[in-house]
Formats: structure tokens, C-alpha cells, sequence
């Protein structure tokens, strides 16, 4: 008799994978990953990078701020300032009140560039340097802040309508150029002896030349810059005015007010835009849009749902002890007791022949448990509908409770 052949072998089981103690197995993640999640950000951290590059290449490096005589944007002076050094007059900037007032002198023409963004010690400063130095002094557009201590017997008046008045006045310099950017700005007036009130505006000067306290100096207000601007140096007569006013004496030296020199509480119409140079307004800008941009890219995508299957099997007693983690960290326990009494009524349902639209309500589904249980309807209303339990201990009580009437209904 032929011997049966031995059944073939069941393959054994392959092992789990280690699982952290007390958690949900993840993955390690791998170099792949990481570059997939990196990669959007290292790309656009690079386009940034390259592009301040180019722009750093492409910058000409003129760019220095409104009425800066090294400056060859629209808003810069470095048009009349090499004017002037074509005829013999060389600039001198200064960034500091002391260091202006220093090189202040009978040969020279200091020009103040920002006067309203000066603090009290500054205007002293420059003041002082007005009366004793017997050169001259180009105050341009000083509002009233700047005119109580810079010009005391200067006052505003209003706002020009003119861009380009005639001169109306006596001046040499103004009767040579004729209409000039004067306007636009503030109009003064003064009461000042031997002032001339040159270029007004509804009768109204917008340049004053004051004389001075020492023999051979003088003061100048103008109402406006934009005659020294290079966008609008070369019309009119804004040219000419320009190199008559500043190229007076020898030298030029332009009073540029440094951060450490700026208003310091003392009021005035500054505001942190005008502190800002030229170019920069651009560059925040092109931040700005990149910023938004990246926002748009990165951001979360809405539209339907898409299911993908999990990179790794989880066990179902994970999942749940997984999700009653996060009920008890948000101290969830009436979506935890809503949840274990709705899985509880749909499972006693299908026990005592309740369809599935009854299992939640108390008056189909009550009666049928209380059927098959020794106990009152009301134990099972309280269990099945009852009030959300107010501590931990409570919401643990309750699931032993459910599970001990499901046991009791299915040995029934």
C-alpha cells in the first residue's frame, strides 16, 4: 500500500515590523522624501538668490536718495551738481549738523537739503552757522517747524498752485533765468528788512532772499527743490537759477541729514517713507509680489477629496487608540460618549431586529433592549440616550456599562 503524500507546508507568517511602544508605526523617511518635500522651497529660495544677484549686477550704483548730489535718479541732483563743478565750484556733502556748520564760511554756500526732518539741535546748529559765517544759506521747501528756528521771521502761506511762476523781482538771478520750478510747494511770507520776494504765486513769494546778521551773507528760501531735480533741471530756467543761487561762492556744501540727525520728537510732517532711499520702495515691492506668489503656490489646494491607499497596513486597535488619544487631549468626552453610544444602538439594533432607521430612536429602540434585558427601560434610556458623562472615569464607566448590556442582549 502506497503511503499518502505528507500535506504541503503552510509558509510561515512574515514578522511585523518593530512598532513603537504605545504609537502608530511610521515610516522612516528617506532621502527621496525629504527632496520632494524640500525641493519647492530650496527652488524658490534660489530664484530669490539669483535674482538680487542680477540686480546687484545691473545696479549702476547712482542711486543714493532724493536730492543727492551723487545720485542720478529722476529725483536726484547730480546734474547741477557737475555743472557746477564745471565751472569751479566743487561739492562738499555733509551728513552731520556739526560737520556742515564747520565748513560753513564766507566762500562757501551751504545748502540744506531736508530742513523739516532736522531736530532743535541740529536747526541750531545750522542757524548759528546762518548768522556767523557770512556766506550763504539754501534752505529748500522749510515748513513752519523747520522756519521758527532756522528763519524766525519767515512764515508759511499756503500751498502754490504755480509750477513755474514768473520772477517779479529784482533779483539778478532771477531776473536772468526767468520762470523756474519755484512753485509747486510753499509759498512765505516775511517780515524781514531788505528781503526780496522773488517768483510769486498769487501774491504770495516763493523765494526770499533774507540778508544776514554778518556783512556779505544771506539767506534763501525756496519753496520748492524741484528746480534742482535732473528730471526738471533743463527746463525753463530752472538751470540757471540753480547755478546762480549755489555756485555764488567757490564751494558747495550740501547739507544731508544723517539717521542720527533726523527730527528727534519734535514733530513735523516727516513720516518713515521719506527716510526710506530711493530704489529701496521697488525692491519691497518685488518682495511683496515674490512673497504672495509663494503664498499662492504653497497654499492648500480646495476641491473634492482624493482616497489613496496608506503607505503601511495600521491595526484597527491602533486607529482607535490612536483617535481616543485625541478626543482625550481635547477633553472631548461628549464626542466620545456621541460616538460609543451610536456605535452601541446600531449594534443592539441588528441584535433585537430594529432596522437601521430606528436604531436611533429612543422609542423603537429602548423597548426592544429592555425585552431582552432584566432591568427597567429607564437603565437602558439613561445608557443608550442619556446625558454626557462629566469626567473621565464617568465616560469609562460608561463604555463598560455599554459593553456589559450588549453581552447581556446577545446571551439572551
Amino acid at each position: 500500500m502506497t503511503a499518502a503524500a505528507p500535506p504541503p507546508a503552510t509558509p510561515p507568517e512574515p514578522e511585523a515590523a518593530p512598532r513603537p511602544a504605545g504609537g502608530t508605526f511610521r515610516p522612516a523617511a528617506t532621502p527621496a522624501a525629504v527632496w520632494r518635500r524640500a525641493r519647492g522651497l530650496l527652488l524658490a529660495l534660489a530664484v530669490l538668490i539669483t535674482a538680487g544677484i542680477v540686480l546687484a549686477a545691473l545696479d549702476p550704483g547712482g542711486r543714493h536718495g532724493r536730492l543727492d548730489p551723487r545720485s542720478a535718479d529722476p529725483s536726484g541732483t547730480r546734474a547741477v551738481a557737475a555743472l557746477l563743478r564745471d565751472r569751479g565750484v566743487s561739492t562738499r556733502i555733509a551728513t552731520t549738523a556739526d560737520a556742515a556748520a564747520s565748513a560753513a564760511g564766507p566762500g562757501t554756500t551751504l545748502l540744506v537739503a531736508r530742513p523739516d526732518l532736522l531736530g532743535p539741535r541740529a536747526r541750531g546748529t545750522i542757524r548759528s552757522a546762518a548768522d556767523l559765517s557770512g556766506g550763504r544759506t539754501v534752505l529748500l521747501a522749510p515748513g513752519r517747524t523747520a522756519l521758527r528756528d532756522l528763519a524766525p521771521a519767515v512764515h508759511t502761506a499756503g500751498a502754490s498752485r504755480t509750477d513755474t511762476p514768473a520772477p517779479d523781482c529784482a533779483l539778478p538771478a532771477a531776473r536772468a533765468a526767468g520762470r523756474a520750478a519755484t512753485g509747486g510747494g510753499l509759498r512765505y511770507t516775511t517780515t524781514a528788512a531788505g528781503a526780496t520776494a522773488c517768483y510769486p504765486d498769487d501774491g504770495r513769494p516763493t523765494l526770499l532772499v533774507l540778508p544776514s546778521a554778518t556783512p556779505g551773507g544771506d539767506t534763501v528760501v525756496a519753496g520748492s527743490a524741484d528746480f534742482l531735480l535732473n528730471e526738471d533741471l533743463a527746463r525753463e530756467g530752472n538751470a540757471s537759477l540753480a547755478l546762480h543761487l549755489l555756485g555764488s561762492r567757490p564751494e558747495l556744501v550740501w547739507y544731508l541729514p544723517s539717521p542720527a540727525e533726523l527730527r528727534d520728537g519734535a514733530g513735523g510732517d516727516a513720516s518713515l517713507t521719506d527716510l526710506v532711499p530711493a530704489g529701496w520702495h521697488w525692491a519691497l515691492l518685488q518682495l511683496l509680489i515674490a512673497a504672495v506668489l509663494a503664498a499662492l503656490w504653497r497654499a492648500r489646494r480646495l476641491g473634492p477629496l482624493v482616497t489613496e491607499r496608506l503607505p503601511v497596513a495600521i491595526r484597527a486597535s491602533e486607529a482607535t487608540e490612536g483617535r481616543a488619544r485625541l478626543y482625550r487631549r481635547a477633553a472631548a468626552r461628549e464626542r466620545a460618549a456621541t460616538v460609543l453610544r451610536a456605535a452601541a444602538r446600531e449594534r443592539l439594533a441588528a441584535l433585537v431586529g430594529v432596522p437601521q432607521s430606528g436604531c436611533h430612536d429612543p422609542a423603537v429602540l429602548v423597548p426592544a433592549v429592555s425585552a431582552r434585558t432584566a432591568g427597567p427601560d429607564r437603565d437602558a434610556a439613561d445608557l443608550l440616550f442619556g446625558t454626557p458623562p462629566a469626567t473621565d472615569a464617568a465616560l469609562v464607566a460608561l463604555a463598560d456599562h455599554l459593553d456589559a448590556l450588549e453581552r447581556e442582549v446577545r446571551s439572551s
